[in-house]
């Protein structure tokens, strides 16, 4: 097996909001790498989870959900999405299959048609579904954009994932590997943290509040007792939206607080302490330098 050449490279997820990317790549990965959350479009920027199998390196980018962009934030989503599937070396399309082919999996399938790279198909949640309807909905997306292979998976409880990942292993170009053999993401840990704190607010508040919150790691100090001691920001777009992120007497920060430090702890393998503000930066969806932040490019022209 050691004679076997390694290999190494990238594997776009694409899919619209709320199929289960994030899911499925933590799982792939083992670990937690992208948030995941009831809320729809929660991963903004392409994540890099790492996942080795045998020889092998995957490198998952885990783009932004597609969808039709209403605003310029969205618009820098889905040109951040179709990027990542254009520089992989593999595409898989993650469909809900209790959703089927509904008008977003009908245009993603539409553009995939143009896509050269291997191309993969994962129907997700089949759990939840009759599987003569499975079979009906694989054909249906096979007719339409012509897929290598075919997974049919939970992502939520693992099932036909191993298989997905000896599968994807299998597609990956000899080479070098690109990332030490113990890493899991690209992503550092100032911006892992920062991505748990989103994730609880979602979780927390994902009828009150709309999907713009933004959350900065300000400060990480590294202390003498094996310690880390962080300071964020919750950036809202307005005074009302930070009442409700605050709740009554500090309750509702407090709360996103304790479940951000015990996920936050698990990553960084350390006691954490944690200290949130929220602050209200109006328009901040059309600041440049929030883009960069995330790792989008700043879409130009009105919108």
């Amino acid at each position: 097996m050691s004679d076997s050449p390694t290999r190494a490279g990238f594997v776009a997820l694409i899919g619209a909001p709320n199929a289960g990317k994030s899911t499925l790549l933590n799982q792939l990965v083992g670990s937690k790498v992208s948030i995941v959350s009831r809320k729809v479009q929660t991963t903004r920027a392409l994540v890099r989870g790492i996942a080795m199998a045998g020889r092998a390196q995957i490198i998952f980018v885990d783009t932004p959900g597609i969808f039709k962009p209403r605003r310029r934030l969205d618009r820098a989503m889905v040109t951040s999405a179709w990027g990542g599937a254009a520089d992989a070396d593999v595409v898989c399309l993650l469909i809900d299959a209790r959703r089927g082919i509904d008008e977003e999996a009908e245009a993603i399938l539409e553009k995939l048609g143009e896509v050269r790279q291997p191309k993969i198909l994962i129907l997700n949640k089949i759990d939840l579904v009759a599987r003569d309807s499975l079979l009906a909905l694989a054909a249906a997306a096979n007719e339409k954009a012509g897929f290598d292979h075919t997974f049919m998976i939970s992502a939520l409880r693992g099932d036909g994932v191993a298989d997905l990942n000896t599968t994807l292993a299998g597609l990956m170009p000899e080479g070098p590997w690109l990332y030490p053999e113990d890493q899991v993401s690209e992503a550092p840990l100032r911006v892992l943290a920062a991505e748990i704190t989103r994730e609880k607010i979602y979780d927390r508040l994902h009828q009150e509040l709309p999907y713009d919150a933004h959350v900065v790691t300000e400060s990480w100090e590294n202390r003498k007792d094996g310690s880390v001691r962080i300071e964020q920001t919750v950036f809202v777009a307005r005074e009302s939206q930070r009442k409700i992120v605050l709740g009554k007497g500090g309750q509702t920060i407090r709360a996103i607080g304790q479940a951000a430090r015990v996920e936050i702890a698990e990553a960084t393998e350390c006691p954490v302490h944690l200290f949130l503000f929220v602050k209200v930066r109006e328009n901040w969806a059309d600041d440049p330098e929030r883009y960069r932040e995330m790792g989008l490019e700043f879409p130009k022209g009105a919108y």
